[in-house]
């Protein structure tokens, strides 16, 4: 007989790629994750991983069994629900997926409010790209999600996936000190040419929104500098290097030498929870979403203050220190 454990082992390397990162998916090590496997090709007399490059490549067979996984997994996801909604409050464990400034500025707070409200419930948190968000949650990979979607990429809604929005993340433009907008209220996009630009790496839905914004401007963007992280944006714009469009979500005070500028239009993200139509009535996942929602106001107020324009006037044709 099959082992499920095993299966939804093999189906996180599946959804995830790596043995690796199925582990860290799963909270157990990547050593525990191959047992599982070479258990399970015992069992099934079958080779399941090859080697491909540094990572593995599933066979034929394994997708198979992963087929198989997902139809057992939905199932037993039903009967829990089912359960859970007999006994009417939040239990079990619950697997969250969010970006990461949703992971730094929203999700510590609803975790210790669930925490705190229902000893029962184990929710436990993975920090994932974005744009994976609505892929692990349809695959049955992780229980719910906050993910994110601007008006150039709207957020993709599969078959099964239930969605509610969360609220809007206001960005801003961040200059070095001794910038010409550094003095400014606001900077229109039709004036952004000509500027060094720090931001995510291609394929992010920060990075793609930001060139076809300028593009639909009329200015071709100079990228000089990527990173993955705002924080990693944010050091980079405080040493001079460029300027950056950065969420206000997870991105805390500014260090010395970053000045935050207001673009008109604000450029706004919207954030949503997503989860599987078959696990709505799960206790859990509604009590998750009601936090979430309920402490957005006081999150979006501590992260989107009023901007201030810096102390003292503002040289009227300083550049940034570094490459012009």
């Amino acid at each position: 007989m099959l082992d499920l454990q095993r299966l939804r082992a093999l189906h996180a390397v599946s959804v995830h790629g790596t043995v690796g990162a199925a582990a860290a998916a799963l909270g157990y090590t990547p050593s525990a994750v191959s047992q599982q496997i070479t258990k399970l090709e015992r069992e099934t007399r079958t080779v399941l991983l090859e080697r491909a490059g540094r990572g593995v490549r599933l066979t034929d067979e394994a997708l198979q069994l992963v087929a198989t996984a997902e139809e057992l997994m939905a199932i037993v996801e039903r009967a829990e629900t089912g359960i859970e909604e007999r006994r009417g409050v939040p239990a079990g464990r619950l697997t969250v997926a969010a970006f990461a400034s949703a992971a730094r500025g929203l999700l510590p707070g609803v975790l210790a409010d669930l925490a705190r409200r229902h000893p029962a419930l184990d929710a436990r948190l993975t920090e994932v790209d974005p744009h994976l968000s609505v892929d692990l949650v349809a695959k049955g990979a992780v229980d719910l999600a906050v993910a994110h979607d601007w008006d150039i990429a709207p957020l993709p809604a599969p078959a099964g996936v239930e969605h509610a929005v969360i609220g809007d993340d206001a960005c801003d433009l961040l200059v070095p000190e001794g910038h010409p907008f550094a003095g400014r209220t606001a900077v229109r996009r039709e004036e952004l040419g000509g500027e060094r630009w720090i931001c995510q790496p291609p394929g992010r839905v920060c990075h793609d929104w930001l060139v076809r914004t300028l593009r639909a401007a009329g200015h071709e963007p100079d990228l000089v500098h990527t990173a993955e992280e705002n924080p990693t944006l944010v050091a980079l714009v405080a040493a001079g290097l460029g300027v950056a469009l950065v969420p206000r979500l997870g991105r805390g005070p500014l260090p010395p030498g970053a000045v935050e500028v207001p673009l008109d239009p604000t450029p706004v993200r919207r954030l949503y929870a997503l989860w599987r139509t078959g696990a709505a009535r799960r206790p859990a996942i509604a009590e998750a979403v009601r936090v979430l929602r309920d402490r957005w106001p006081a999150v979006s107020a501590r992260s989107n203050p009023a901007p201030q324009p810096p102390p003292g006037p503002a040289p009227s044709s300083a550049r940034p220190a570094g490459p012009a």
